[in-house]
């Protein structure tokens, strides 16, 4: 039986990210001022009273309204709505109830669901103020007057939460997903692909760039295993993130790339590899992630019997950091080629957990020196003694030799050349760590 899911909605700007939080307990969504910032549904897990569920912060709803964006966040409230047991409509103290406040508790009361009303940004503890009372007008029960902003009454609303959470089954086990970060410059298809891969409108998909601004986590299961997609924020040049909130995002999609297992970096295919791509590509390089170079929208380029062994050279030579990486072809809006990611993210997952034994290891290392001389530095020879490995996620090996300065990069790429030519190890980047007599 999946978790509990509690629902967080409501018109823009009345606290709605504030107080998502509050529970989840550490800064995930975007907090501003400016209404709007939360366009998609952001996931978290939570607790209360020793059961763990499932938050869901959604952008505020605008019942009536021609702005595209207002729109799709109107859809994505509505969606997280339907998949919850719970919802929290949040209002504010301060404006009272507005006409928008009516038109979402009467959206809630046709959704049949529970719903616990809070009236938000009563921030002196006591008795409530006059205006507390006005709430009761929604027709909604009675409401709970919290503080997000210094967590009053947040432990009595979730308690009323608590009331209506499912029975917990006992006998369910939980698996471990493999957590996938799909990233990427803007307007590449992240959100296309999460959204084919589900089946359904999951993220807002916009021709806008920058449309997605939180990470944004989706559990998924098939017959490749558990996975849990977190689509992200497209990541733009430093020059261009002007906005508190474009910064705030960037800083949202290096997170997601620093918990995910593996880095699915999506490449526009009419494009081809651009500088910014370099860049985004390199963030998971750094971070030592396992990861698939993703070229998309490879419906609309122009095809022989040639090309795609054309474009994967050329994708290598772009990224020649990154030549481990494999490279896949494929239509988000098609769904062309698709469902070979999920076999690509198991293998390239698995290559990066790889372990080897320290005997295996120092046999290819012995072959290794002996086909290629190591490098000498003013009558100095570099002398390697052995390797071990100590660490996955990725493969992290130790060398020991008598001079660490002797070890030039290039003959460490060789060494590296030699580990993947005899063992795979494809997808993954793999760590070196050299340490020398008297270390």
């Amino acid at each position: 039986m999946p978790k509990p899911v509690v629902a967080i909605v409501g018109r823009p700007n009345v606290g709605k990210s504030m107080l998502f939080n509050r529970i989840a307990g550490k800064r995930l969504s975007i907090v501003e001022d400016t209404p709007g910032v939360t366009r998609d549904r952001l996931y978290a897990d939570a607790d209360w009273r020793g059961r763990d569920f499932l938050l869901i912060d959604t952008g505020g709803i605008e019942p009536n309204t021609d702005d595209q964006i207002l729109k799709f966040m109107r859809q994505q409230a509505e969606i997280a709505i339907n998949t919850a047991d719970v919802i929290i409509f949040i209002t504010d103290l301060r404006t009272g109830i507005t006409a928008a406040d009516q038109d979402v508790a009467a959206m809630l009361q046709r959704s049949k669901k529970p719903i616990v009303l809070c009236v938000n940004k009563l921030d002196t503890p006591g008795t409530p103020p006059p205006d507390f009372y006005e709430f009761y007008n929604l027709g909604l029960g009675d409401p709970f007057g919290i503080s997000a902003l210094h967590g009053y009454g947040t432990g009595e609303l979730l308690d009323e939460c608590f009331k209506y959470f499912p029975e917990e089954d006992k006998n369910e086990e939980d698996s471990e997903a493999i957590k996938v970060a799909v990233i990427g410059k803007p307007n590449a298809g992240k959100s296309s692909l999460i959204n084919c891969i589900l089946g359904e409108e999951r993220v807002i998909v916009s021709n806008v760039p920058g449309t997605t601004r939180d990470s944004v986590d989706t559990f998924f299961e098939n017959k490749w295993g558990k996975f849990l997609f977190i689509d992200t924020a497209g990541i733009r040049r430093k020059s261009k993130v002007n906005e508190n909130i474009e910064f705030l995002s960037v800083l949202r999609a290096k997170s997601a790339i620093e918990r995910c297992d593996v880095c699915l970096i999506m490449v526009d295919a009419e494009e081809g590899v651009t500088e910014q791509d370099t860049k985004v590509a390199g963030l998971a390089h750094e971070a030592g992630k396992a990861s698939v170079i993703v070229m998309n929208k490879w419906d609309l380029v122009d095809k022989d019997e040639k090309t795609m062994q054309k474009a994967e050279a050329k994708v290598h030579l772009d990224l020649s950091f990154m030549t481990y990486a494999p490279v896949a072809f494929i239509s988000a809006k098609t769904g062309q080629r698709v469902e070979r990611l999920f076999e690509l993210i198991c293998y390239v997952n698995n290559q990066s957990l790889m372990r080897i034994t320290t005997g295996a290891l120092n046999d290819v290392l012995s072959e290794a020196t002996l086909r290629v001389q190591p490098p000498t530095d003013k009558g100095r020879r570099l002398k390697v003694y052995y390797m071990t490995q100590t660490g996955v996620k990725p493969p992290h090996f130790v060398i020991f030799c008598n001079d660490a300065e002797l070890f030039h990069f290039s003959y460490q790429r060789y060494i590296e050349n030699q580990l993947r030519g005899v063992f795979g190890l494809e997808g993954t980047p793999i760590r070196f760590t050299l340490r020398q007599k008297g270390d």
